[in-house]
């Protein structure tokens, strides 16, 4: 053990302010938890909590356990800690691992996680060492195993690393290969998640064995479907693992071969876990007309709203993979679900077996289409009419041609709240004119059911219809209008915040469209009814606030009769709540003030900026207190969300009223540039994502060579490559941060030119697969430009360059024109040279090279 011990008197403190931690009542919770929030100050804070857990055998099992846990969530302060308390801390949760007590070793398991996690493997490999020497002892295995699992899951490139020459995942992939031969089934499954979460990263570890693995994947699956009761077990934990494995499994396309085969045993089986049970069954039946009771606030769960975020679509699904790094590591809240009141809740919203095996078939039905149904069709009509419509919900996608027969029967909705879900899902194209307008009519039916649960489930598939059709919807926008608008004279407590939000999405979903003044007449006397019956700390006025939002970028100059008074109650929430956070900031035993009241309104002046563009001029130059003041603190908030939706709305104002904006940058810019980070903590990331993509817009919008821009050139060049470049950074984050660097240089050549060697490749690799868009072609010709000023620049990176332009598919004129000199500027430059290089490119560049530009 190292060299720290504790002060005895610093060791009582914290010792019973984690007994007096167990008393359950508010106040002393408040006062325990502003104590515990001062010990983070305590250079060695972490070392007593590290004692507490391992070397106090006479405390109770419960304190240290708390302990741990403390520990846990504090794992970062090792990073500033001195080198003998990280020492310390270290040695004492590899200690308390092998505790006789299952709670302490539990505790002491997710701190080594998380501390693996804040450090890095690289900067503690001994504790890996130690893990593999405890998987082959039997008495350690499962708790060295559950080490690496959670390890595995959050940061599997963290472990796909070299450490002094050797890379530490070429001892752990032959052990996890090894122990997946184990007597025990339990052992097996552990070494074949941890394996699985190396999948999606492409650890060449892993690839080394890829036979070996894929023979591993084979058996399982074999042994799976030879016991498809695993599945169906009557413990639904182990039932809802069993199909969360076909869940992973069929989403991996390179697993798809080994899977067709196979499609006759998994997907029956998956088909029988969507079968409705008896309670099931009670609650979706409930057709008591209850729309005029009231509902109670435990029925209301707390809703979360995180600021607006700015992010750009791929080409293709959503690169979204099992086994990435999380980002958020805290643990799921525990809900109390002994009460009655939450089961219809529960029922409804609950990640479990039916909405897992519903899922799975989602996946397989992309993956194979008819072929599915075709296995499935039998047993669907043996299923109860309720499975049978959630089976074709879930398939929809992947077989909708081969389904088309049977939507004759879904459209008439014969099981209302399960159907809205299914008629909810996408449809193709040529199926939306004969199906669009019966499905749209039953979904409105069922959004002004009698019963609340129908309600639910209509306005939400209402939401879903909304997003795939999109501009379809302007011809019925007026009855569908009338509709919802009856339905806010309706509704409930619960379904309302459900309403707010379908007409949010019909305002994203149709734009512009909505400031016809008829529909704004329909729309906007319920809207402003519920407005003037909330106070501005209702929280019934948060999402109210958020549909607003939408609805005033659609409305445009169309909301501009209700936009003082929005305005000015969003700068007086905003006021009011900075004046509340700093009574926080002088008094910490005061309860810390709701962010969301922040964030909405700052959303929603976002909005209107975005409708009004400069019709916000009077209103911002009038009325106090004054917008850029406010914003100026949002930018410094401690709360994320709020800096998150505080650089959205500079972001807007710079695309809609630049004007306006342009004598408050010189206070804005510094903000923007500290909030550039290569590496940002968890919660910052998306407020660094929206800083990186405003500064792109503000580039724009002050032109070419300003010289009042030109001071902040290099202090942001300096801060965005580095993100560029940094493999931990999100992708979200290297993709506004290449975009901002090519806005940059499309107005600043000569400043950024020299620098284009550095980030060309990674330029290219961020943005290739981005859908095109007019954000993406101004980055495009901001790049072309550094070339043509700096040519030698792009010549280590000449295939990625040329992957990204023949990426895109409709250029604009003026991008295209630029792809086309440069390409013929290189090829004349040097025939020779250029016939050589390009040989080398795979073949699909050099056909779309030649068929698109002749080179």
């Amino acid at each position: 053990m190292a060299s720290w011990t504790p002060q005895p008197a610093g060791l009582q403190e914290i010792l019973q302010t984690i007994r007096d931690s167990t008393d359950t009542q508010n106040k002393v919770q408040r006062t325990i938890t502003h104590k515990l929030n001062s010990f983070t100050r305590v250079p060695d804070y972490i070392a007593y909590l590290a004692y507490i857990l391992s070397a106090m055998p006479q405390e109770e099992d419960q304190i240290r356990t708390i302990a741990g846990y403390l520990l846990k969530n504090n794992a970062r302060l090792i990073l500033n800690a001195s080198p003998e308390v990280a020492q310390y801390a270290k040695s004492a949760v590899l200690s308390a691992f092998r505790d006789s007590s299952a709670l302490i070793r539990t505790a002491a398991g997710q701190d080594i996680v998380a501390f693996l996690g804040a450090l890095e493997p690289r900067n503690w490999p001994d504790c890996l060492e130690q893990l593999l020497t405890m998987l082959d002892d039997p008495s350690n295995q499962e708790a060295a195993f559950s080490v690496f699992e959670k390890a595995c899951e959050d940061f599997p490139r963290k472990l796909d690393i070299e450490i002094n020459g050797t890379r530490p995942l070429d001892f752990m992939i032959p052990k996890f290969l090894m122990l997946s031969e184990h007597p025990s089934a339990k052992m097996r499954s552990h070494a074949v998640a941890c394996l699985s979460y190396f999948v999606p990263v492409s650890s060449q570890s892993l690839f080394a064995h890829i036979d070996a693995f894929h023979r591993i994947v084979r058996r399982h699956v074999c042994q799976a479907l030879l016991m498809p009761e695993m599945a169906n077990d009557k413990n639904e934990s182990v039932a809802l693992e069993a199909c969360e494995f076909w869940l992973t499994f069929a989403e991996d396309p390179e697993l798809a071969p080994y899977l067709r085969p196979l499609l006759g045993r998994v997907a029956p089986v998956l088909l029988d876990c969507m079968v409705y049970g008896e309670d099931d069954l009670i609650w979706l039946e409930g057709d008591a007309e209850d729309t005029a009771v009231p509902d109670k606030e435990s029925d209301i769960k707390p809703r979360h709203y995180g600021g607006k975020a700015h992010g750009m679509e791929r080409e293709g699904p959503p690169n979204c993979v099992y086994g990435e790094e999380n980002l958020d590591d805290e643990e799921d809240d525990d809900y109390d679900l002994d009460d009655d009141d939450d089961f219809a809740d529960e029922m409804s919203t609950e990640w479990n077996l039916r909405k897992c095996a519903a899922a799975a078939l989602d996946v397989l039905a992309v993956r194979f289409g008819a072929e599915l149904l075709s296995v499935l069709l039998l047993t669907i009509e043996r299923q109860t009419r309720e499975s049978a419509i959630l089976a074709l919900g879930a398939m929809a996608e992947g077989c909708i041609d081969a389904i088309e027969e049977h939507l004759k029967v879904l459209v008439p909705p014969l099981v209302r709240s399960i159907t809205c879900w299914t008629l909810g899902s996408p449809v193709s194209e040529e199926h939306k004119n004969q199906y669009f307008i019966p499905t749209m009519e039953g979904l409105l039916r069922m959004v002004l059911d009698d019963n609340k649960r129908v309600q639910e489930a209509g306005c939400s598939a209402f939401a879903t219809l909304e997003e795939d059709a999109g501009a379809e919807l302007v011809p019925y926008l007026e009855p569908v209008l009338r509709n919802l608008v009856f339905a806010f004279q309706k509704y409930q407590h619960k379904n309302m915040l459900i309403l707010y939000d379908a007409v949010g999405t019909l305002a994203d979903s149709v734009g512009r469209a909505l400031s016809n003044p008829t529909f704004v007449e329909i729309l906007m006397p319920p809207l402003t009814g519920r407005w003037n019956k909330l106070q501005d700390d209702d929280d019934d006025l948060i999402p109210l606030l958020e549909c607003l939002a939408s609805v005033t970028i659609a409305m445009g100059p169309g909301f501009a009769p209700y936009a003082p008074l929005v305005f000015q109650r969003c700068i007086n929430i905003v006021h009011q709540q900075l004046l509340y956070y700093q009574a926080y900031q002088q008094n910490p035993d005061l309860d810390e003030p709701e962010k969301s009241f922040l964030v909405v309104s700052l959303d929603l002046l976002s909005g209107l900026a975005q409708g009004l563009g400069m019709g916000l001029e009077p209103l911002i130059s009038q009325m106090q207190p004054n917008l850029f003041q406010l914003l100026t603190v949002c930018l410094k908030h401690p709360q994320a969300p709020v800096r998150q939706s505080a650089y959205a709305l500079v972001g807007d104002l710079a695309m809609s009223c630049f004007s306006l904006l342009r004598p408050q940058l010189p206070a804005i810019m510094n903000e923007l540039i500290q909030q550039l980070d290569p590496e940002p903590k968890v919660e910052f990331i998306s407020a660094c994502n929206n800083a990186a993509w405003s500064v792109g817009e503000v580039a724009l919008r002050y032109g070419r060579d300003d010289p009042e821009f030109q001071q902040w050139v290099n202090p942001l060049i300096s801060r965005l490559i580095p993100i560029l470049l940094h493999p931990k950074a999100p992708r979200s984050l290297h993709e506004n941060a290449a975009v901002s660097i090519g806005r940059i240089g499309l107005m600043h050549p000569v400043l950024v030119a020299p620098l284009l060697p550095e980030f060309a490749q990674a330029w290219c690799q961020a943005l290739y697969e981005i859908r095109d868009n007019e954000e993406k072609d101004s980055a495009f010709r901001g790049l072309c430009t550094l070339v043509q000023v700096n040519p030698a620049g792009i010549a280590k990176s000449l295939l990625w360059f040329c992957n990204a332009i023949v990426r895109w598919n409709n250029p604009s004129a003026e991008l295209n024109a630029m792809f086309a000199q440069l390409l013929t500027g290189f090829r004349n430059h040097d025939p020779t040279g250029w016939r050589a290089q390009v040989a080398t490119f795979p073949p699909t560049i050099q056909e779309r090279l030649a068929a698109r530009y002749g080179v």
